[in-house]
């Protein structure tokens, strides 16, 4: 699959190759769990100082590749870097999420918000990714991300995090014309932003569409789905010789898993609200499933972890085309040796689910 990496079983999974095993990474590995995470982003001072920092993002990359088995990287970011580099001025509040100085709430708004380059606002995000791929020196693959233009959006509208999205959802109603200029300006950056992080080392690259599942069906087709579908045709999917998996995430959409499979990724991450044999079974061969041990496991203990691993693999079934990994990201009270628990338990008991047919 990939001749510099010396583990190449998560893009081999991606792409629906024989694996021996199943392969494991986790959303949120670099994180708060890990007290050398906090120590390095009590040194920054702020998240987006640990963000904006290419040194300090490849040092919490790392981190949990130093603790655990894992077979993949993920650049450490941030999702609302995009919207921060377009002029809204981002910063966290401690202990209140994000917030943007400036919203956008009419066309007008829309039309001032600048296309990042990704070589000059965004280069921080691209001396990253080429930082880590060569920290990594082929240990594993790094995956770069970007949020969805519909996830991207309800922050840009909202101007920080929401619980009910009135803004957001009043603005695909009663304006809708807006809602498309804002989706499909951001798409285009995405586009960009992703292209860049491929092009800068990333090898593989997941969009992670969080607040996909708040939208009604027709609205999640006309407002998300239709923009995530533009992004995929729009990115590398080759570059220099080695193939580029495309990984969707759309948390609480699992009613449009086989529309999702229908843009052309390569992958779709599933949360734990839908067992890994029914996903399968609907989206069939057209994509791997990248899931779903719900995160509250993490809390529980070694022995129900190692019981759920099984539940999950048993789930998915025999064959490649299952990375696991959890329906979301890892909270920050797990204990770490639970995370030892989980991704060797995945080591030990996912080799019996990848034996050829005698």
């Amino acid at each position: 699959m990939n001749s510099s990496l010396k583990n190449d079983t998560y893009l081999r999974a991606l792409l629906r190759q024989p694996t021996d095993r199943t392969p494991i990474w986790i959303m949120r590995q670099a994180g708060r769990y890990l007290p050398e995470y906090r120590e390095v982003r009590g040194r920054a001072g702020s998240f987006m100082n640990l963000c904006t920092n290419p040194e300090l993002a490849c040092e919490v990359t790392m981190q949990p590749l130093r603790r655990f088995p894992l077979d993949a990287a993920i650049l450490f970011s941030d999702i609302l870097t995009i919207p921060d580099a377009m002029g809204l001025g981002l910063s966290f509040a401690e202990g209140e999420g994000p917030r943007f100085e400036k919203v956008v709430k009419s066309a007008a708004d829309v039309e001032k918000l600048k296309r990042p380059d990704p070589a000059s606002s965004l280069a921080y995000v691209m001396d990253a990714v080429a930082l880590i791929r060569k920290t990594l020196n082929g240990d594993v693959p790094l995956i770069g991300f970007s949020g969805s233009p519909w996830t991207l959006a309800t922050y840009m509208v909202e101007g920080g995090s929401s619980k009910v999205f009135a803004k957001t959802k009043n603005m695909i109603y009663a304006d809708p014309g807006t809602a498309h200029l804002l989706l499909d300006k951001l798409a285009d950056a995405i586009i960009d932003y992703l292209n860049a992080q491929i092009e800068s080392g990333a090898q593989a690259v997941q969009i992670f569409d969080t607040w996909g599942g708040v939208l009604a069906p027709d609205m999640f087709r006309e407002f998300s789905l239709r923009y995530l579908e533009k992004i995929v045709n729009g990115l590398h999917r080759s570059y220099d010789g080695d193939t580029i998996p495309v990984v969707l995430f759309c948390k609480g959409c699992n009613s449009h898993l086989e529309e999702l499979a229908d843009t052309g990724c390569d992958g779709l991450g599933v949360d734990w609200t839908i067992t890994l044999a029914e996903a399968r079974a609907r989206v069939g061969d057209r994509v791997s499933l990248q899931g779903n041990l719900d995160p509250a496991i993490m809390l529980s203990n070694p022995a129900i972890i190692q019981e759920q691993v099984k539940a999950a693999l048993a789930s998915y079934g025999e064959g490649s085309g299952h990375v696991f990994n959890l329906g979301h990201g890892i909270t920050p009270d797990v204990d770490p040796h639970h995370m030892t628990v989980l991704t060797e338990s995945v080591r030990e008991f996912s080799p019996a689910w990848h034996k050829e047919p005698a």
